[in-house]
């Protein structure tokens, strides 16, 4: 183990003391730092998404963090402790890989094809009965629509091609429009956001990261009409529909036209 994580191992034991430590650190659960590790999961992905690498240096420290601290809750607890976690998944990371650390030839399958194949198996000597076990409930759920719809197709229950799904968002939307009352609309929605991700996913698009594209799409051109009406001195949230409108196409087209 290297000198700077043991430093680390020790500073959260440290923080964890209940006679010297941090009153904060030791009142923690497992329950109460989640957030945090999702949290800092995404500041992670965030970093990359802007090019920082001093701020993603800083971030993945974030994250390890919580792993450390995970692991030492675990270790009090007496279940497993942080080297244990480190051997979990060296020994995981080998047995996927058989092609590489061990005799497998490698049968010329994609990266995907043979990882998901290697993950079945582990899913299945867990006892698990169904496709969609596994996947985590904890997800975005974006993300988890995803998954649950690719597990569903790698045994037959999907569209042939883009049309099914492309209908089947079309009935969505229907429905949605027809529902009466708030119960039903919230229903009608998730099936209808449900039915998107499919058609996205049918045009081999990672419906996460298209998203993620709009939605700073949209910062973007949102502060950009807002950045016009500041320079001519108005208050834009103030303008008509129309008038903001308007800017958001002047802000589209010199997009266009930078492009």
């Amino acid at each position: 183990m290297t000198a700077s994580l043991s430093r680390l191992l020790n500073i959260m034991a440290r923080l964890r003391d209940p006679e010297r430590g941090c009153e904060w650190d030791v009142a923690q659960t497992f329950a109460t730092i989640a957030p945090y590790t999702i949290e800092e999961a995404y500041e992670v992905a965030d970093a990359i998404e802007r090019g920082d690498m001093a701020g993603l240096r800083e971030e993945l420290g974030d994250l390890l963090l919580q792993v450390v601290f995970h692991s030492r809750m675990a270790q009090e607890a007496g279940h497993f402790a942080f080297d244990d976690v480190a051997d979990a998944i060296s020994d995981k990371m080998e047995a996927r890989h058989p092609h590489v650390f061990g005799d497998a030839a490698d049968e010329g399958q994609s990266r995907e094809v043979r990882w998901e194949k290697l993950k079945e198996q582990e899913r299945a000597e867990k006892g698990a009965s169904s496709a969609l076990d596994g996947v985590a409930l904890a997800l975005p759920a974006l993300m988890r629509a995803e998954k649950l719809q690719k597990r569903a197709a790698r045994v037959g229950f999907d569209w042939p091609d883009v049309s099914g799904p492309v209908a089947k968002v079309v009935e969505e939307i229907e429905e949605l429009a027809e529902a009466q009352t708030a119960e039903e609309r919230v229903a009608e929605a998730g099936d209808f956001l449900f039915a998107a991700v499919n058609l996205v996913r049918a045009y081999g698009i990672a419906p996460e990261e298209a998203l993620r594209a709009a939605n700073a799409k949209f910062e973007r051109r949102f502060k950009g009409m807002e950045a016009i009406a500041g320079e001519r001195g108005v208050n834009f949230a103030a303008l008509s529909l129309d008038e903001q409108e308007g800017l958001w196409q002047e802000v589209k087209k010199g997009e266009k036209a930078r492009v």
